[in-house]
Order: structure tokens, then C-alpha cells, then sequence
């Protein structure tokens, strides 16, 4: 088996509830073992960005109900920076040189989103973690993963969930019926999937940038995907 990457440069998107305990907010043991699979990931030798949620924390369009939709968005944009910074915490701690990197202005704890700034870190072999969405209300992470995947010439979009592809069903309301090993953008959007947003699809679609949708949390997935073995759903 290769012990390098098929990928020079590869955006990986993880959501919040990847971090969430059975009392949302951030599980500890949870973040470790995704540091653990991130510290395996960058051993062979892929320059890594990586977009994570806020959901663990605050879901924006969960609270139109009681609130503005655009104050809500932007809660949601400072819980995806609570995360990164946890998330940072936790790779350095394994010898991970890591940067921040915020859409929104934070300057007391990490760098404004900087393009050239991020591909520097990136040549460097530094994980650079992206938060603050795209820094704008009624768009979501997967947006700003497809959008950064663009900006820093990513070969793939790595798409962490919680179950292990792309389903004719959402799994989560029972029999997911079946799964796709590959399939295109066009009929995600056909079938009404739910894997991403229509509009980061269309993103995706529009610039011919792939993606894979895998499980997240079954050990070694990270490190399977970037050494090109069949895992999941590749969407392109």
C-alpha cells in the first residue's frame, strides 16, 4: 500500500456535531480522536485545509424562529471559531504546526482569512483550519469547504460525516435504501440529496471540483481516501 497521498492538496470539511458529546457543546474524547486521524492524514505529506461547523455550539437557521436570521448566522459563525481553535489546540499539542484562519475579523486569537497568506502556511506543510464560514449570513460551511477548496487549488473535497456515503434516503429516518459508490453532481441535485446544500453542489458542479463523502469517525478513513482506496462516495 502507498504511504503517500494521491493528493498534493486537499480540503477536509468536518462538521460541529463531529465534535458534540451526548451534551453537545465539545467532547474532549471526541476531538482527540479526530486529532489522532488528522495526525495520520498529514504524515503522508498532503497539504491539508480544513472547514469545520459550528453546529455542536449553534445552528443559525435553527433559531429563525426567536431571532433575526442574519444575527443568528453570524453566533453560528463564532461557534465555528470556538471549534477551530479547539481543534488547533489539539494538533499542536501532537506536533502539528497549525494556523487559523477567520472570514470574520478576530485578530486577538487568529489571522483574517488572507488567500496568499493561507496558500504560504499550506506550502510550508502547516494545516491551516478555516473558520468564520465565508464570513456573510445564508451561506453554510459546506459553501465556504467548496469555496476555500477553489481558492487554495485543493484536488478534492473530503467531506467527513456520519455515516459512510451517499444513501437514495437519509439513514437517519430508517432504511437508507441504496448506496452510491460514485455519482454526479447533477443528479444529487436531481434526487434532492441531502449530502450538501444545492448551492455548494453547484459550486462544486460548476468548477469540476470532486469530492468524497465518507464516515468520519471509522478509524483510518482519513488516511484511506487520500491514498485513493474506495471509500465512501465520490461525487464529481
Amino acid at each position: 500500500m502507498s504511504k503517500k497521498s494521491v493528493y498534493k492538496r486537499a480540503l477536509l470539511k468536518i462538521s460541529g456535531e463531529a465534535l458534540s458529546g451526548p451534551n453537545r457543546g465539545i467532547d474532549f474524547d471526541s476531538l482527540s480522536l479526530i486529532a489522532d486521524e488528522i495526525l495520520e492524514a498529514h504524515k503522508l505529506g498532503v497539504e491539508l485545509g480544513i472547514v469545520i461547523g459550528g453546529g455542536n455550539i449553534f445552528r443559525g437557521a435553527s433559531a429563525e424562529k426567536w431571532m433575526d436570521r442574519v444575527s443568528s448566522d453570524y453566533m453560528g459563525m463564532l461557534a465555528t471559531c470556538i471549534n477551530a481553535l479547539a481543534l488547533q489546540e489539539a494538533l499542536e499539542k501532537r506536533n502539528i504546526m497549525t494556523r487559523v484562519q477567520t472570514a470574520i475579523q478576530i485578530s486577538e486569537i487568529a489571522e483574517p482569512y488572507i488567500r496568499r497568506r493561507a496558500l504560504r502556511h499550506l506550502d510550508k506543510g502547516r494545516v491551516v483550519i478555516f473558520a468564520g464560514g465565508t464570513g456573510n449570513p445564508y451561506f453554510t460551511t459546506d459553501t465556504t469547504a467548496a469555496l476555500r477548496a477553489m481558492e487554495i487549488s485543493a484536488e478534492i473535497v473530503l467531506k467527513a460525516t456520519q455515516v459512510d456515503g451517499v444513501y437514495e434516503q437519509d439513514p437517519a429516518t430508517g432504511n437508507g435504501g441504496k448506496r452510491f459508490d460514485e455519482i454526479k453532481y447533477i443528479e444529487v441535485l436531481d434526487k434532492g440529496l441531502k449530502l450538501l446544500d444545492s448551492t455548494s453542489i453547484s459550486l462544486c458542479m460548476d468548477n469540476k471540483m470532486p469530492l468524497i463523502a465518507f464516515e468520519l469517525k471509522k478509524k483510518g478513513n482519513i488516511v484511506r481516501v487520500l491514498q485513493g482506496e474506495k471509500v465512501g462516495t465520490k461525487i464529481q
